[in-house]
């Protein structure tokens, strides 16, 4: 049989099938993206339940001049098969290859690069609003789904967007979880495409000029038709933001899901203001493993579909977020005021264990930072010993709570920021670049960077005790691979320890980087160098930093981090405020959003592995001797 995918290079070439051909792109679709991602990893569960409504939207609204704007997007792979990169779907998340989020530089189809939630309805309001102005003809279609509708940024645009009545603004509710399923039927595709058809919209409209003359009528069939809809559907919420609800419909019935979106279609055009669809899906649609287990297939590695993800026959060590599960548990068994809080994030941040021993104790806030960083400082205002397990790049949104409720107060929460450095894959939205630069400027704040699983458990219990906010940054995956002692001791605050004694040139590493500064100062001249475990980006160990500096010609500074105004601009700041000017060299992560890739690979290319190391130390040498050379003919020829 002829395959209707293989003819799609682009959506217009999908318009042009008629309607009854769907069921079947839709199902080579499914197909494919199956065996692609088996292949190369990735997001699965939430693609597989995507395909339907993706061919839908593409369908019905004439991309790319209508936007269709992704929430997270981690649900576009079938958005960027259909849009000419099936071909490129090989290269998924690799280096150089697809990434794995939308992104405008990638497609004219990718109309707002995302990967982090809640962002859809503000972006997708821009550009209608954009196009009023521009007196352009076009829609904006916002598909979000409900996890991300926990964000208070969705309501703010919500709220926004509800005031323009001649926007054309479809949000297109994408609902994977909420127990509605009962409403999804027969009668609900049909109230549906009523209430998004012509007729509802014209005695609406009708009904409101009649009645307006007779304002206690018009409320009283205002309060009716609400009432009516909310038996069957809850869409008063929406409908008091100022959005014409629609729905639930089954978000995989393409009979349901075209003639819906071409009347909502119609209201846009006509302009009946910002539409609200709500459609229902479900994860892991069409592979039943998937459908069985949807988190375990959220992010898949490379696996054999016919025989789903094989159960790991066993590792070498933990990863930095196991530790941190571990030692979340055990702390709680000792101190009763732990609470464990986390943004949506249990299974990535290793909280699994801790929510079944701890059920009290534990709170998934939902996809919320700022509530979260609050929720904590409101916790630890009363005596509690808030743990909140949040990824470095999810606090960058919770910043303005960071500062003003909890360091300005003061309150001893412990942040532990999993994914802290560059995270491989999942690219530069996902990077923990910045944290020790944004906390770092902040009074009362600590930042512990432990450089493998035993110090992370250590400096994990160092933070606990302390009575101020404390953060300890750790890597996605595993380190060095050195075991976590079994007990809860703390290492000193604000301590390091030099692990390596050589002559001349000093590395101070923060973090997981160590390993790499010890290889590296064994291949250098003259001894080596001397290599310094910091542990501590704040406070500095001062002291041992003065020592050094005294003792050394150079001092290295090595990071897992943004250089500007990292954890080497405090070193450097420290030495210029004790009138000390030994020449110091930074490294860290540079100026710029570092790509997906293999994360061994992407170290490389910051220089930041050994070899990388070794060269820059090298090169700084080499041109601090040329520069002595020169200096000396310089005072020569004075003379």
């Amino acid at each position: 049989m002829t395959s209707l995918l293989e003819a799609i290079h682009q959506p217009a070439d999908l318009r042009k099938l008629p309607r009854a051909q769907l069921r079947k792109v839709a199902d080579e679709l499914r197909a494919y993206l199956l065996d692609s991602v088996s292949k190369t990893g990735g997001h699965l569960s939430s693609n597989l339940g995507t395909v339907e409504l993706t061919v839908a939207l593409h369908y019905v609204f004439s991309t790319p001049r209508d936007r269709l704007v992704w929430d997270v997007g981690h649900q576009t792979y079938p958005h960027k098969i259909l849009t000419g990169r099936r071909g490129r779907m090989s290269t998924l998340r690799q280096f150089g290859g697809l990434s794995g989020f939308p992104r405008r530089d990638e497609s004219e189809y990718d109309t707002f690069g995302t990967a982090h939630s809640s962002t859809s309805i503000s972006a997708a309001l821009g550009m209608a609003l954009a196009a009023r102005q521009k007196g352009e003809d076009r829609h904006a279609v916002a598909i979000i789904g409900d996890g991300a509708m926990s964000a208070g940024m969705a309501f703010e645009a919500l709220n926004n967007a509800g005031v323009h009545d001649d926007c054309k603004l479809l949000v297109v509710l994408n609902d994977n979880d909420m127990s509605i399923s009962p409403p999804v039927g027969a009668l609900n595709r049909y109230l549906a495409q009523l209430m998004s058809g012509r007729f509802y919209a014209s005695a609406r409209h009708v009904g409101k000029q009649v009645l307006s003359v007779a304002p206690p009528l018009l409320e009283l069939a205002k309060r009716l038709e609400t009432h009516a809809k909310g038996m069957v559907v809850p869409a008063t919420l929406f409908e008091n933001f100022g959005f014409n609800y629609i729905g639930p419909i089954d978000g995989h019935d393409l009979e349901s899901l075209v003639p819906t979106l071409e009347n909502i279609r119609q209201l846009m055009a006509s302009g009946s203001g910002p539409q609200f669809l709500h459609v229902v899906t479900k994860k892991g649609q069409g592979y039943k493993l998937a459908e069985a287990d949807p988190i375990a297939y959220h992010g898949p590695g490379k696996f054999d579909p016919a025989k789903g993800l094989q159960k790991s026959a066993g590792t070498a060590g933990q990863t930095f977020t196991q530790v941190f599960g571990s030692w979340l548990c055990d702390m709680a068994e000792h101190d009763s005021r732990l609470v464990g809080i986390t943004p949506a994030m249990r299974e990535g941040s290793g909280m699994v264990e801790f929510h079944r021993r701890f059920p009290e104790r534990y709170h998934d806030v939902g996809i919320a930072e700022q509530h979260a960083v609050t929720f904590a400082a409101g916790m630890a205002c009363e005596g509690l010993k808030p743990v909140l397990a949040i990824y470095s790049t999810f606090l960058q949104r919770g910043y303005d709570q960071l500062i003003h409720d909890v360091a300005l107060q003061n309150l001893p929460v412990v942040f532990a920021l999993d994914r802290a450095g560059l995270v491989g894959a999942d690219g530069a939205t996902h990077a923990g670049a910045y944290d020790i630069p944004f906390l770092r400027c902040i009074p009362n704040v600590s930042i512990a960077c432990p450089a493998d699983e035993n110090e992370c458990r250590k400096l994990l219990s160092s933070a606990f005790a302390q009575s101020h906010p404390v953060a300890v940054r750790y890597p996605r995956g595993a380190g060095a691979g050195i075991k976590p002692d079994a007990g809860l001791e703390a290492l000193p605050f604000g301590k390091g320890e030099i692990r390596r004694q050589g002559a001349g040139v000093a590395i101070l590493a923060f973090g997981t980087l160590l390993y790499a500064a010890l290889e590296a100062a064994d291949r250098l001249d003259d001894g080596g160098a001397t290599v310094v475990n910091m542990r501590w980006a704040k406070p500095l160990d001062k002291d041992l930093l003065l020592m050094v500096a005294a003792t050394h010609s150079l001092i290295v500074t090595l990071e897992e981090g943004a250089i500007m105004g990292g954890a080497g601009s405090a070193v450097s700041e420290a030495l210029q405020a004790a009138n000390i000017n030994t020449p110091v060299l930074h490294l860290g992560l540079a100026d710029e959003f570092t790509e997906h890739g293999d994360p061994a690979r992407l170290l490389a290319l910051q220089g930041l592995d050994a070899a990388g190391i070794e060269a820059a130390v090298r090169q700084r040498l080499a041109f601090s001797g040329a520069m002595t050379g020169n200096q000396a003919s310089v005072m020569q020829s004075a003379a």
